[in-house]
Formats: C-alpha cells, structure tokens, sequence
C-alpha cells in the first residue's frame, strides 16, 4: 500500500535512485495503491551524470510492495520493499533495464513493455 509521502525506491536505470510519492492517481478520494497503479512523484536521491535531476516531478509504476498481492488461487505475493519503475505520461518505461522481479499482473493491466524488459516474472 502506498499513499502520499511514501519514499520509494526506483528499480531501473533511468538515473533516479529514490523518490516519494506526491500523488495517488485515479480518483479524487483515492488515497492509497497498490502493484501496477501509478502514482505521480518527486526524484529524491539520483546518480551522477544521469538524465534524471533531482526534484524533477514523473509519473511511476509501482512494480513491488511489501503488502501482499492477492492471486485468484488464493496465494499472497510479497516483496522486500517498495519499488517503482519511472513511466511517460504514455506509459513508455523512461529507463532501458528493470531491475528485480515483477510481478505477473503488470501483463494484465497492460504494461507489456515493463514485463518484458523485467529480469524475472513472479
């Protein structure tokens, strides 16, 4: 569960290495997400000489969280953290590589892109 505030880290190589959450999209009255919603949020930590700078405000994906994931045949995924991968306003991943396992559900909720460039698919 992620709500605003919320410190993240990033899990590709866009040049970012956390950020926080600002914005819950998807309503007015939402207030908190979970794995494959995206939220809007501002660059906190970055690495040198990357194309991110600091302060600079993306939409993200958010790939893992530490709540658990419901399946439809009752199994609960978990994760270590909470991490997310930097999007376009068209849901085009900014960054080339994404680090960690993601879940399955991103292919459903039409984030092809991101499961393919995924090293693994839990």
């Amino acid at each position: 569960m992620i709500q605003m505030q919320s410190i993240l880290r990033v899990a590709d190589n866009s040049g970012a290495k956390s950020v926080m959450c600002i914005k819950v999209l998807g309503g007015s009255r939402r207030m908190i997400s979970g794995c494959g919603d995206v939220v809007v949020v501002s660059v906190k930590t970055v690495i040198p000489g990357g194309k991110i700078r600091k302060g600079e405000v993306h939409r993200a994906l958010i790939v893992r969280t530490r709540k658990g994931l419901n399946r439809p045949d009752g199994s609960t995924i978990r994760f270590d953290s909470n991490s997310v991968v930097l999007v376009s306003k068209q849901g085009e991943p900014v960054g080339s590589r994404v680090f960690g396992p993601v879940p399955r559900e991103l292919r459903g909720k039409g984030f092809v892109k991101i499961v393919s460039l995924a090293e693994e698919v839990i």
